[in-house]
């Protein structure tokens, strides 16, 4: 494959990035997944809004812990069974969730399904970006549109299987990480171990490099603005499972559609600073209209779909960014800035029921749309880092025919 090409064909890839990519989307489903069912739980358990956000809390703030020690276990036992493991924690959390009678025990197995998550999640990116044809760009991008497809993908599924019962969408994932636990023994390669293992400190060191934390402050605080409409959008809007479901499913499209073709475009013509300060300007804007008009359900559904949009392009080019900026291990790179930024995204849904319990329901996304205003200033003091980022992610992507990514297939 020539350079151009593989820079120009980010979907031509080995069978093991498949593989991953596979279990990449269906990970990602589990996020929106729980979207549409959140008040048939909260109904059928007799659980408040804010014990169902719960459901976000419990597996992102897990998840968001347990990136700091995927290094550290990826580095001793491999990438390969740092997957594998990660998928069957996935499958059998999943399947025990949804077995659950309590309010409290699927809170508990989301949990462990959040640790799963984190295992899969961070080695995934590593692998990709490792094994992929097509430069880093295009790994990134392939990434990305797992983790779009994913999204759009998970509420579709969570609002028919949830239409027949809430536990529905839980066995659902279970059955489709199974069948990714095979896909990944079978296709995907052991790669070398790294020659230094990973401490467990190294994520929190990491931290320590100015461009990094810029970068994950900014991705907690727009984190805390995107889950806060994923995580509680849903109670507002007083529609049943499968019109939930279509309501995220057209959100996940936008963010699919913008982190593959939307980011990359924009990104040529403006360049990788003024994209994402417009781009959270925009997004903040969105959450405003949100906090304006929560009682008028068509400016709601409209607003939230819109809000795809800009979650796509930001995904997109933060974590190039952050791959780009970080003087470490992508592995490394990866769980840090996971861990920051899945902290705010975990919080987030449980605050705003909260606030909307004790105040009103407004607040919680005046304060998710402050949320974001602050990621921007933040990023402000990087924005010698975004430059250099930039400039780095051109020089990795004119390697892009070189055989690092070629003699993996």
């Amino acid at each position: 494959m020539t350079q151009a090409n593989a820079a120009g064909s980010p979907f031509r890839q080995p069978k093991a990035v498949w593989a991953v990519a596979f279990a990449c989307v269906i990970s990602f489903m589990g996020i929106g997944l729980v979207d549409p069912i959140l008040p048939a739980i909260s109904a059928d358990l007799n659980a408040s809004p804010s014990q169902v956000t719960l459901l976000f809390t419990s597996y992102l703030v897990v998840m968001a812990v347990a990136m700091l020690v995927t290094g550290w276990v990826s580095s001793r036992i491999g990438a390969k069974w740092t997957l594998i493991a990660g998928l069957v924690l996935i499958v059998v959390f999943s399947a025990l969730a949804g077995s659950s009678g309590s309010i409290g025990g699927i809170i508990g197995f989301r949990a462990g399904w959040g640790l799963g998550n984190a295992l899969f999640v961070a080695t995934s990116l590593a692998v990709i970006v490792a094994a992929a044809s097509g430069g880093f760009s295009g790994a990134i991008i392939l990434y990305e549109a797992a983790l779009g497809l994913g999204i759009a993908v998970g509420p579709l599924l969570g609002g028919a299987l949830g239409h027949i019962s809430w536990r529905g969408p839980f066995y659902g994932v279970a059955v489709l990480m199974a069948f990714a636990l095979v896909a990944t023994i079978l296709l995907v390669r052991p790669q070398p171990k790294p020659p230094r293992k990973t401490s467990l400190l190294d994520p929190i060191r990491a931290l320590r490099h100015r461009g990094l934390l810029i970068m994950s402050l900014t991705a907690l605080c727009y984190n805390w603005g995107f889950f806060t409409v994923l995580g509680y959008a849903p109670f507002p809007m007083e529609l049943d499972a499968i019109h939930l479901g279509l309501v995220f499913t057209g959100w996940g499209l936008m963010v699919a559609i913008f982190s593959v073709a939307g980011a990359p475009w924009l990104q040529r013509k403006l360049g990788l600073a003024r994209t994402l300060y417009g781009n959270l300007a925009l997004f903040a804007l969105v959450v405003f209209v949100i906090a304006a008009f929560t009682g008028s359900r068509p400016v709601l559904i409209t607003a939230v779909i819109v809000a795809g949009v800009f979650i796509g392009v930001n995904n997109t080019l933060t974590t190039q960014a952050v791959m780009m900026v970080a003087p470490v291990e992508r592995p490394v790179a990866s769980a840090a800035y996971g861990f920051v930024r899945f902290i705010g995204g975990g919080l987030a849904p449980f605050a705003a029921g909260k606030l909307a319990e004790h105040v009103n329901v407004h607040v919680p996304f005046v304060i998710g749309g402050c949320a974001i205003l602050l990621g921007i200033g933040i990023l402000a003091t990087g924005h010698r880092d975004l430059a250099r980022a930039e400039r780095n992610q051109a020089e990795a992507d004119a390697h892009a025919g070189e055989p690092a990514g070629a003699t993996t297939s």
